[in-house]
C-alpha cells in the first residue's frame, strides 16, 4: 500500500491533486480570515513572523503565521513516515542566506511570493500577470546559468541535530503563538491590531491546512519555480499540471465565493507600478532558481532535515526585516478622495532590486563547475 501511495504522489495526477488542494485551501483560508488574495503567501507570512519577533517594526504586518509552522511540521511528518528525513548541509550556506534575503526583497517589492502571484491572478488581480512574467524571466536566467555549469555545490550528510533545528524552531514559534508571552513592556511578541497582520484565520484551521499542504508537497516535490528548469532542461511537464491546477482551483473557488474582481488598480495589498512588479519578481525568480526551489519548497526541504534550505528560509526572514527597516518593500495602491494613487517601491527599493539582480548575476557567473 505504501508503494502504491508513493507511486501516486510521484505521478502527474498526484501533483495535480496537490496543486488543487493548495488552490482550494488558500481561497478558503481567505474566507476564514486571512487577507484578500493572500490565503497562502510564504514571503508575506515570513515577513509577518519577522515583525512579530521584533525584527522590523512595521505595525501592520506582525503575526506569528501558523501556516509557515504547518508547512515545516507537515513535511517533517511525511519525511519521517516514509523514511525520507535526512540531515544534510554544506552547500554554500552563506550564498544561500544572501539569496534568501534577495528573494524576499524582490517578492516584497512585488508584494507576494510565486504562490501569491497565482492567487492574486485567481482573484482577478491582473498585475499578477506582469509579476508572473517577471518570475518566468528570472527563473529562465537562473536556468541559463545552470546550462553553463552553475552549482552551489553538494549537500552532505551531517549530524541529525542539524536536521532537527528548523522543526524545533517551528515548534517554538507555535508555542509563542499559543501562549503569547510578553518579554518586556511594549516589546515582543508583537501582534498587529490593523493591516494585513491583523487579518488571520483561526490558528487551528490555519495550522491544520498548512500541515496537510506540507505533507502533500513533501510527497510530490511540488515547486512553482522548479517547473521551469524541469521543462527547459528535461522536457518534464509534471509540475506544470500542478501549478495550473493551483491557479484554476483557486479561481473556481473564488468565483463560487464571490471573491473575483478583475482589474489593475487598487487591488488588495498590490500595486500597479508594472516595471517594478516585473523586476521585483525577476529578482525573486532568479534567487529562487539559483537556490534550487520556491519558498514553499524551501520550507518543505527544511522540514525534511535539509540545513541548506533552512539557511535560505532564515535569509528570507532577515530579508523581510531589511525590507521594512530600510523602506524597500512596495506600497499598495490606495484610493485618495476617489482617485487611485499608484503605489510601488521607494527609490531605495528600486536601487535594492537593481543591486540584487547584479549580485545574482555575479553568483551565477562565478559559481560554475566546482563540486
Amino acid at each position: 500500500m505504501a508503494d502504491r501511495n508513493t507511486r501516486f504522489f510521484d505521478s502527474r495526477w498526484g501533483v495535480v491533486l496537490v496543486g488543487t488542494v493548495i488552490g482550494v485551501v488558500a481561497s478558503l483560508l481567505h474566507e476564514a480570515g486571512n487577507p484578500p488574495n493572500m490565503g497562502v503567501c510564504v514571503a508575506c507570512f515570513e515577513r509577518d513572523i519577522a515583525g512579530a519577533l521584533g525584527l522590523h517594526r512595521a505595525v501592520g504586518v506582525q503575526y506569528l503565521r501558523p501556516e509557515i509552522i504547518g508547512f515545516v511540521l507537515g513535511a517533517l511528518f511525511a519525511a519521517l513516515t516514509f523514511g525520507e528525513f535526512k540531515a544534510r548541509a554544506g552547500s554554500a550556506p552563506l550564498v544561500r542566506f544572501v539569496l534568501g534575503a534577495l528573494a524576499m526583497i524582490g517578492a516584497l517589492v512585488f508584494l507576494g511570493c510565486p504562490w501569491r502571484a497565482l492567487l492574486r491572478l485567481a482573484g482577478g488581480d491582473l498585475n499578477a500577470v506582469v509579476g508572473l512574467a517577471g518570475l518566468i524571466a528570472g527563473v529562465a536566467m537562473g536556468v541559463a546559468f545552470l546550462r553553463v555549469g552553475y552549482t552551489p555545490g553538494r549537500s552532505y550528510p551531517t549530524y541529525p541535530f542539524v536536521g532537527w533545528i528548523m522543526p524545533v524552531l517551528a515548534v517554538g514559534l507555535l508555542l509563542l503563538l499559543i501562549f503569547r508571552p510578553e518579554f518586556s513592556l511594549g516589546g515582543p511578541i508583537f501582534f498587529s491590531e490593523r493591516g494585513p497582520g491583523s487579518q488571520h484565520a483561526p490558528v487551528l484551521i490555519s495550522l491544520s491546512a498548512a500541515c496537510l499542504i506540507g505533507f502533500m508537497a513533501q510527497r510530490t516535490r511540488f515547486c512553482t519555480v522548479g517547473l521551469i528548469p524541469n521543462l527547459l532542461l528535461m522536457g518534464d511537464t509534471r509540475l506544470l499540471g500542478g501549478v495550473g491546477a493551483l491557479a484554476v482551483a483557486a479561481f473556481v473557488t473564488n468565483l463560487l465565493l464571490g471573491n473575483v474582481d478583475f482589474g489593475f488598480a487598487a487591488q488588495p495589498v498590490a500595486h500597479s507600478h508594472q516595471l517594478w512588479n516585473f523586476l521585483g519578481m525577476s529578482l525573486a525568480g532568479m534567487a529562487f532558481s539559483l537556490a534550487g526551489g520556491c519558498p514553499g519548497r524551501q520550507l518543505v526541504l527544511a522540514g525534511e532535515g535539509n540545513g541548506d534550505a533552512a539557511v535560505f528560509v532564515l535569509g528570507m526572514v532577515s530579508g523581510a526585516a531589511f525590507a521594512h527597516n530600510f523602506a524597500l518593500a512596495g506600497r499598495p495602491d490606495r484610493l485618495v478622495e476617489g482617485a487611485v494613487q499608484v503605489g510601488g517601491p521607494t527609490t531605495a527599493g528600486m536601487v535594492a532590486v537593481v543591486i540584487g539582480l547584479v549580485v545574482c548575476l555575479i553568483i551565477g557567473v562565478t559559481m560554475r563547475g566546482r563540486e
